[in-house]
């Protein structure tokens, strides 16, 4: 255990401080990223103890994930060529399938966000996810792989940092009473009907936006999934539902206490000419996905997976008031800085 001896001061809210030095020399600061060591060393003791292998993800490629919703991709010159930072690195899971069924990363991630999303407390521009992918894996057994790793991870912390938490005045009962029984499930409709009866306007054919997560997951002990976006809120690499047109096999996991969205995934669409209408439908020219496209005329399994982010996580965890507490180099939309 880490002893602290720095005394507590008030949280801090807002901006990063202009000077990395005030923040990487807080008492605070240096407490929520010992927690975070800890919950990678754990989540990555988890997965390989459940025969998953680690690889290293890829930063640049010619392509990147057009499922970002709302947010810019950032290119760079590659000898001529304009390649992509990945903001997603969703297409390359799908094709490290040929190599490993059971394989995750530690993936960094840029999204060029809106500036208004500075204010939301949960949105940066460089950030990572724990990425995880299984071959001829269905939905419900990739919500139990990651009903399983949260768990794991919070009880890690919870057991390995209490004067960390207790430093930064973290609720450790709340943090407890996630761990007792199972998720919560519910379908985007019915979430959606819950936000209208709250008085929030919630399309049924759009994404479930930020303030009306935070919302619907104050209501909530425990972290609970949304399952179902309909068709069209997201990526031509998500699987429609062959039972519920229109409904994708995709699903959201919402931290409690009014955290919000902490991890996105689905079950993958693998079949070539299926992909290739869903990138017309979406406006994507399949040419750019060449590279992508080729593997898949050839065969790549079916599959489910998700992100999640551990940033969002670590506030979530470590009871913060905005996500670039989480980071030593916070990069927040619109804000220039180190």
């Amino acid at each position: 255990m880490t002893l602290l001896t720095e005394p507590v001061v008030a949280p801090p809210s807002g901006l990063p401080p202009a000077d990395p030095r005030e923040h990487l020399t807080s008492p605070r600061t240096r407490a929520v990223l010992r927690i975070q060591n800890g919950m990678l060393t754990a989540a990555r003791a988890h997965l390989a103890g459940r025969g998953f292998t680690e690889l290293l993800p890829p930063v640049i490629g010619p392509v990147t994930d057009p499922g970002a919703r709302g947010s810019k991709q950032v290119d760079v010159d590659f000898y001529g060529h304009r390649y992509k930072l990945m903001s997603s690195a969703i297409l390359y899971k799908q094709a490290s399938l040929l190599a490993f069924d059971r394989f995750f990363y530690v993936a960094p991630n840029v999204r060029l966000e809106p500036p208004a999303t500075s204010s939301t407390s949960r949105h940066l521009v460089e950030f990572h996810q724990i990425d995880v992918e299984v071959a001829g894996a269905d939905r419900q057994e990739i919500l139990r792989i990651i009903e399983d790793l949260v768990k794991h991870v919070t009880r890690h912390v919870l057991d390995a940092f209490p004067a960390e938490l207790a430093l930064l005045g973290r609720d450790t009962a709340a943090l407890a009473a996630a761990l007792r029984g199972a998720f919560g499930h519910t379908t985007h409709r019915q979430a959606g009907e819950r936000l209208r009866a709250l008085g929030h306007d919630q399309s049924p054919d759009a994404e479930i936006d930020w303030e009306a997560e935070a919302r619907l997951s104050r209501d909530h002990e425990q972290p609970f999934f949304v399952t179902g976006y309909p068709k069209g809120s997201r990526g031509f690499y998500d699987k429609e539902d062959p039972q519920q047109p229109g409904a994708l096999r995709s699903f959201d996991l919402l931290a409690p206490e009014g955290y919000g969205e902490l991890c996105s995934g689905s079950e993958r669409e693998n079949d070539y000419a299926t992909v290739v209408s869903r990138m017309r439908e979406t406006g994507e020219n399949p040419a750019k996905y060449a590279w992508y496209l080729a593997l898949m005329r050839q065969g790549l399994p079916a599959s489910a997976g998700f992100g999640l982010g551990l940033e969002r996580f670590t506030r979530y965890l470590a009871g913060l008031d905005e996500v670039w507490q989480a980071s030593a180099f916070p990069k927040l939309p619109g804000v220039v800085s180190p």
